[in-house]
């Protein structure tokens, strides 16, 4: 069964679920052959592969940080199409079925500002306006990927919808940081370039366990080969050095990994074995 509660140290951590969408097999995996990658991931007719919409809820028993708010319900249907979006059980609902409301969410990190990553950060009330979905909530996010989403490239634009982040300002819950920061004590964000070049991963640490949310930078279990890396990734040869060294880490650490999009495992481990990496499934004692 796919752990879904872990405690690192004093800190206990949930995975939750906004749902599942799917995206192209050849963009998620790059210059990786299909021959290769859809013996982990199968894709469906249209070459796309069904993934998780995955955050985790840390509580360090003074402050809930939700990490992550998935892609949101505010979206036309068109878009839901086009993705094949599943909302199941969505975001806020997971978060009930815990004992949670939104009102007590303390802070929100969002890993970087594309859609399906900060689509729940806002929801449209009864008027139709675009409002915070955590109102007593601060939104961690990097001052670089802020600029940048608000003015994205031309490669990259469509990944940025403005209605998820701009009411934060708002509503003054925005918090810009320009580099790595604790947010509260034993979660910090930590700058890891790649995906965009202000991505920051989040650590949580406690009692000499580690937790260590991979966000873009690894996808899914299935990216743990350094080649591994999507079409979507600004500065993938970053992607692959900064996947080597986070990994290297990990092993001799014996952290535990989070991922944002697999579809089945919330959390993992990593392993080296003849100079390759590989996945290591967390089992329930754990």
């Amino acid at each position: 069964m796919t752990v879904n509660k872990i405690s690192i140290g004093q800190i206990k951590i949930h995975g939750l679920r906004d749902g599942y969408f799917y995206l192209d097999g050849g963009a998620m995996f790059g210059v990786v052959p299909r021959t290769l990658w859809e013996k982990k991931f199968p894709a469906d007719e249209k070459n796309r592969i069904r993934l998780g919409l995955n955050s985790i809820l840390i509580n360090t028993g003074k402050f809930l940080i939700l990490v992550e708010t998935g892609i949101g319900g505010d979206l036309d249907q068109k878009f839901f199409d086009y993705y094949s979006v599943k909302r199941e059980p969505g975001l806020v609902h997971s978060l009930q079925r815990l004992g949670y409301q939104a009102e007590e969410i303390n802070f929100v990190i969002n890993t970087h500002l594309h859609f399906d990553h900060c689509g729940g950060n806002t929801y449209k009330n009864k008027k139709g306006e675009d409002v915070p979905s955590f109102p007593k909530a601060k939104y961690i996010i990097q001052k670089g990927e802020w600029e940048y989403a608000l003015h994205p490239s031309e490669r990259d634009k469509q990944s940025y919808l403005k209605h998820n982040f701009l009411p934060l300002e708002k509503y003054e819950l925005l918090q810009l940081l320009d580099g790595d920061r604790e947010i509260a004590e034993g979660v910090e964000v930590i700058i890891i370039p790649g995906h965009t070049s202000r991505f920051q991963c989040v650590k949580v640490h406690s009692e000499g366990k580690v937790l260590f949310f991979l966000g873009d930078l690894v996808p899914t279990s299935a990216h743990i080969g350094l080649s591994y890396v999507m079409s979507y990734d600004l500065f993938p040869l970053e992607t692959m050095e900064n996947k080597k060294k986070v990994f290297d880490q990990a092993v001799e650490e014996d952290w535990i990994l989070a991922f944002n999009h697999d579809p089945e495992h919330f959390f993992g481990k990593v392993k080296k074995e003849d100079n390759k990496y590989k996945f290591v499934p967390l089992v329930m004692s754990e």
